[in-house]
């Protein structure tokens, strides 16, 4: 049974009205107390529990510490999204992709796109509507995952039966938009009733919702990159709350004095005998005073444990220790840390073939928009660039080895990083040169084309020196004689 908001009738059974449908996905939005909400405190730094070992630091210190963060959470997320930047898209064989980085551009999916990805890692989920707009063009609009809610058909893993987008606008009035295959349904800003909405079909005949999961698993819903590194960062926020606490009782040698008697005041309370200071001396005329101090406290111990749940940190999320900068008393080679991000770029990779899919399908409802034949395009492939980070020497020179075997010069020009837009130029630089080269050829001397039939005349070499005459001259010579 659903109990939806207000005062709408719960219903039983698959929704098959559009307030029955609203009712289903409003109860799948999540809420204020959803773990993807917790997930995003964590990732901003502001999932400060003031963990300290003792209730009565907690009230001392709750003010000193009110500011204070150390927190990695931030650091994992950023390290996966930062190497996740989508270049292009092309259909094998009939397409290079420039119709579909119009549409890119168009809605400034250079930036958005990483948005998307970042709340897909952050609370597991996120979404892409696409639609068109007043001229018919395409319109791609990222959306946060606790404003839309979507049902899959049965037995099915991404085709989607219905999905609902729930919208608050600034002076707390929410509009609400149901698509299905066959119909678009919408409540308009103001409208609290469900049941005043305004039906039209559905010129697309597909739900214009994609959803970006992270970390899909059959049969469970998605979850964030920091799922299994919160416990982590409570432990060390835990232990760096100790060392802090520690360092303001202990981490001065405190001076004592035996053999001296206690001065009290009027009330009886004991009264300090000494202002101790780095200019004071102690001194008591007592002979059996004897003075003293403790050692002061070692932090260096939570400074070892601390970097110790910092490495169990980098191998539970797949960053590199290098990233934390843990032992970090020696930079690192280039090679050192190529190896040491082979994990990172892994997992990197593994997100790059789900998201990719994603925004395959994204493009394809682009086209569906245009009623281009394209929409149905499922070879479109999403090229990504490359996440792993390189001295240019090096890919420079792995790219020159790929040459010699006759590997296709875009391709090289894709791998060497050039973005699809920059590639495009390339093409028409070259048919400029080639233009250029064939002006310039015919500004010098052109090659004479020999017609069949008739002699060819004999040129005189000008590399061959010209004969003399001192061989008529001596036979003159030898006939006088």
């Amino acid at each position: 049974m659903i109990v939806p908001p207000g005062s709408h009738t719960a219903f039983i059974g698959k929704p098959s009205k559009p307030q029955e449908w609203l009712m289903y996905l409003y109860g799948k939005v999540p809420g204020p107390l959803h773990p993807s909400q917790e997930y995003s405190r964590y990732y901003e730094g502001d999932q400060q529990k003031f963990a300290f070992s003792q209730a009565r630091y907690k009230s001392a210190f709750r003010d000193v510490f009110d500011q204070w963060r150390d927190n990695f959470c931030g650091t994992i997320v950023d390290s996966t999204n930062e190497r996740l930047h989508v270049d292009s898209f092309r259909i094998p064989g009939e397409d290079d992709g420039t119709d579909a980085r119009q549409f890119w551009q168009r809605n400034g999916m250079d930036a958005y796109s990483t948005a998307v990805h970042l709340e897909a890692l952050i609370t597991g989920r996120s979404y892409v509507v696409v639609w068109a707009d007043a001229k018919g063009e395409p319109t791609i609009t990222p959306v946060p995952g606790d404003r839309i809610a979507v049902s899959y058909k049965a037995g099915s893993l991404w085709e989607l039966e219905a999905a609902a987008r729930f919208e608050m606008d600034a002076w707390g009035r929410q509009q609400v938009t149901l698509w299905t295959e066959e119909y678009v349904y919408e409540v308009a800003y103001g409208e609290t009733d469900w049941e005043n909405g305004t039906k039209q079909k559905n010129p697309l005949g597909l739900v214009p919702v994609v959803p970006f999961e992270n970390r899909s698993r059959l049969g469970r819903e998605p979850v964030s990159e920091l799922v299994n590194c919160i416990p982590i960062q409570d432990a060390i926020n835990k232990t760096v709350m100790d060392a802090l606490t520690a360092s303001e009782f202990a981490a001065f040698p405190q001076r004592y004095v035996t053999g001296l008697e206690i001065v009290e005041d009027a009330n009886g309370n004991p009264v300090e005998p000494y202002d101790v200071g780095a200019d004071k001396l102690l001194q008591a005329e007592d002979p059996s005073a004897k003075f003293g101090s403790f050692e002061a406290a070692n932090l260096a111990n939570y400074v070892s444990l601390v970097d110790l749940l910092v490495q169990h940190l980098a191998t539970v999320s797949r960053v590199p220790s290098h990233y934390f900068l843990v032992n970090s008393s020696n930079t690192p080679s280039g090679e050192a840390i190529i190896s040491a991000e082979a994990g990172l770029v892994a997992k990197v990779k593994e997100r790059m073939l789900h998201f990719g899919e994603a925004w395959e399908r994204v493009i394809r409802l682009c086209f569906a928009v245009k009623n281009d034949k394209r929409r149905n395009a499922f070879d479109t492939e999403t090229r990504w660039k490359d996440p792993e980070y390189r001295t240019e020497a090096q890919h420079i020179d792995a790219l020159l080895k790929l040459k010699q075997l006759d590997v296709p010069l875009e391709f090289l020009w894709f791998e060497a990083g050039f973005s699809a837009a920059q590639i495009s130029d390339f093409r028409e630089m070259r048919k400029e040169d080639a233009k250029a080269q064939a002006e310039i050829q015919q500004l010098g001397p052109q090659p004479q084309v020999q017609v069949p039939g008739q002699p060819q005349e004999q040129k005189p070499n000008p590399n061959k020196p010209p004969q003399g005459n001192s061989g008529n001259a001596a036979r003159k010579i030898n006939e006088a004689k």
